[in-house]
């Protein structure tokens, strides 16, 4: 097998060691020399003195974890760096060990059988890892309002039946009220802004509880976590304002797509970037993504057509972003949406519309042009005697003679 590289090495990284293989071709001999490194800054910064002194061009590791990042942070700027996925470079099992697997990930690197994995600049990665945070933080959120509506409904308070939002104005301002010791229906009532979906005697039965000291406690433990992730997220869109700079023309961009929010392009930008040479095609970064179906063939039969993981920041988001589209009055994401529908169901059809976006988003970035609705009536438009005939159809299963005519 040819050789591509013939000064290499293989890297496998773990929590405090890292054990790195160099390989060098001399003719048709191919020589190992084996090391171990620890990973602190130091030892990592010898590890490239090391790699430098056999004039190495080209290293691989796989990603563990988060345990590869400042491996790559300290090397990147020496050696070209090749990140690999761990299922694709498995090794026959058995024999494993730390030198084995170190000496395995050079040889394939030498002979080309590593596919490099996407590794977006500094500025990205440090606009995923704070979009990325956002999300967490928001999901706490929920969860603590979750949490703080189980106490009302423990304490009797059915506020949540007309208050689309317990920590929205009238919600919080009541969990405050009780907090500060008031029970009484007109005093909680009071405190609301007098827009709630209920009638005035409605909303007092619904006020009328048994509130503990119990139950105060618990309030107030969770409203103050509630106002802390409110104010860390608010940090959090600060720090995504200076870093969002280099990037903002192509987030605004990203935004006149139907269904991609200020965060939702925020998201797309930290989670593929903006330079879209590191995919050969649209269908390239639908697949890195994971929204299209996999491949699992056997004696000519399809044994499964489920979605692989792929990047779940990435998916979730733009999942989010195609039931948007989908609820808009118009638009072709609207269209493409009823009319897989129908047909495959609800699901696959939003994970269509949202590779769709995707495949959208691709060409927006790489030819830096605005998003360009095909429009509602895209579908009868390309093929118009299909839909001529299921209309035609449709009025004969109704029980009319149906005689076409072209317009003048």
């Amino acid at each position: 097998m040819k050789v591509l590289h013939a000064r290499c090495a293989g890297l496998d990284v773990h929590k405090d060691t890292v054990v790195a293989c160099v390989r060098i071709q001399e003719g048709s001999t191919a020589s190992h020399i084996v090391e171990s490194f620890g990973t602190t800054t130091k030892a990592l910064l010898a590890l490239g003195d090391w790699l430098g002194e056999h004039e190495v061009t080209h290293v691989a590791m796989e990603a563990t974890g988060v345990y590869w990042k400042p491996v790559w942070h300290v090397l990147e700027p020496s050696v070209e760096l090749v990140l690999a996925n761990a299922m694709h470079i498995k090794n026959v099992p058995g024999r494993k060990t730390d030198v084995n697997d170190a000496t395995w990930i050079a040889d394939l690197l030498a002979h080309g059988l590593i596919q490099s994995s996407f590794v977006p600049p500094t500025a990205i990665q440090e606009m995923r890892t704070l979009m990325r945070t956002r999300k967490q933080l928001v999901r706490e959120r929920a969860q603590h309002v979750q949490r703080l509506q189980k106490t009302l409904e423990d304490a009797n308070l059915k506020i949540a039946s007309f208050i689309s939002d317990v920590a929205g104005t009238s919600g919080r301002a009541i969990v405050k009220a009780l907090i500060d010791g008031k029970t009484k229906p007109e005093e909680l009532l009071a405190v609301t802004t007098g827009r709630l979906r209920a009638d005035h005697d409605t909303l007092l039965e619904s006020l009328r509880g048994r509130v503990r000291d119990h139950h105060r406690f618990l309030f107030k433990l969770h409203l103050e976590q509630v106002e802390a992730l409110e104010k860390a997220i608010a940090s959090i869109d600060a720090e995504v304002g200076s870093t969002l700079d280099p990037f903002r023309d192509q987030v605004t961009r990203l935004k006149t797509m139907p269904g991609l929010s200020d965060v939702a392009a925020q998201v797309l930008v930290s989670e593929i970037g903006v330079d879209m040479s590191r995919f050969p095609t649209a269908a390239h970064l639908i697949s890195w993504a994971g929204l299209c179906p996999r491949n699992d063939e056997s004696a000519g039969k399809r044994r499964s057509t489920r979605l692989r993981q792929g990047a779940p920041w990435l998916k979730a988001t733009l999942v989010q972003a195609a039931w948007s589209a989908a609820r808009a009055k118009t638009g072709y994401l609207r269209a493409q949406f009823l009319r897989l529908k129908s047909r495959r169901g609800p699901k696959k059809a939003i994970m269509a519309v949202a590779a769709s976006m995707l495949t959208a988003a691709y060409y927006m970035l790489r030819d830096h042009v605005d998003y360009r609705d095909l429009g509602t009536d895209y579908f009868d438009r390309t093929n118009k005697a299909k839909a001529t005939n299921r209309l035609v159809r449709r009025l004969k299963e109704l029980g009319y003679e149906v005689e076409l005519k072209a317009a003048a």
